[in-house]
């Protein structure tokens, strides 16, 4: 199957000027480069002609000197030169606002949308959902009551298991006095050629770019996968693994059952992490890592051999 864009920001069915977008939600427009809105997207994954928000003082130079070419922002600051501001009392408020307008919620009330599109020779049994515009490649096989939530492409060949959801939001909230606020989700997920995904896995959609699995790879029972995960191909991810929003993870990859990796790291080619790891940072390619954190399996088999040794240490002193 053929796939489109992968990756890419939510853009819009046609470009914006920066003053339409500031009446949209009340904004003062500081710097406006004449080029037209043409996207939306959160920070991790802009492109040229993207907007995307900043509402911290920490993270201000990486939103102006990223690839987005408008901000909004609640700061009157210096510009750099090509790039349009937005003056915002709360950017993130704004973005949501833009989110909702761009990209509104549309039920689907039946158990395939209208404007689905089911490829050849698939097969879904009793209990799947397939909502708006999800597209589904041929000789598919999705197993009972399997959810595939709006905008999910999913290639030829691939099986899915049952009580499995494709699309779900990300997990992203912001700590209001006394409430979390949602930052509403705008992505979508895509399934390459020949994946299988066991029973009551989830696989969240991106905020607003893409969370993507990998040609032929392999994922066992009861995994998570976070918003904006990108996968590569021949990856093998046994059960219980849950890997944390825009993780980046190569080929040929193999995760044990119940390794949790944390968000935002690099996992390289070639890597496998035995079971039960935890992995709160990025990994070097072909080598094997075992523990938590995780380290080289080598370099942690030898810390458990010394903390053994002084263990018999400590008891033999004890002993006299």
């Amino acid at each position: 199957m053929h796939f489109v864009s992968d990756l890419c920001a939510m853009q819009f069915n046609q470009a914006h000027s920066l003053t339409d977008i500031a009446a949209l939600i009340g904004a003062k427009v500081l710097a406006d480069p004449g080029t037209p809105v043409t996207g939306i997207n959160e920070i991790h994954k802009v492109t040229p002609g993207d907007i995307s928000f900043v509402d911290h003082p920490k993270y201000y130079d990486k939103a102006l000197n990223s690839a987005a070419t408008f901000v909004i922002i609640n700061k009157e600051v210096e510009c750099p030169a090509g790039k349009g501001l937005l003056l915002s009392d709360d950017p993130f408020r704004d973005y949501v606002a833009l989110v909702k307008h761009f990209s509104p919620f549309n039920p689907s009330l039946q158990p395939v949308a209208k404007n689905a599109v089911v490829g050849e020779g698939t097969i879904c049994f009793p209990g799947v959902y397939i909502g708006n515009n999800v597209i589904i490649g041929k000789n598919c096989v999705l197993h009972p009551n399997v959810v595939i939530y709006d905008n999910s492409i999913i290639g030829d060949n691939v099986i899915i298991h049952a009580n499995t959801t494709i699309g779900s939001d990300a997990f992203y909230f912001k700590k209001r006095a006394t409430y979390w606020d949602k930052l509403v989700s705008c992505g979508r997920v895509i399934i390459h050629d020949d994946v299988e995904i066991g029973s009551n896995c989830t696989i969240d959609k991106g905020v607003s770019g893409d969370t993507i699995i990998g040609r032929s790879t392999k994922f066992d029972n009861h995994i998570h996968i976070g918003h904006g995960v990108v996968i590569g191909e021949m990856c093998l991810f046994a059960a219980g693994v849950m890997i944390g929003g825009k993780t980046i993870i190569g080929n040929q990859v193999t995760l044990w059952g119940q390794v949790g990796v944390s968000k935002t790291l690099t996992i390289g080619n070639n890597v496998t992490v035995l079971a039960k790891s935890g992995v709160d940072k990025d990994l070097a390619p072909n080598k094997i890592y075992w523990g938590a954190p995780a380290v080289e399996s080598r370099r942690a088999w030898k810390q458990l051999a010394a903390a053994n040794n002084m263990l018999e240490i400590w008891e033999k002193m004890k002993r006299g």
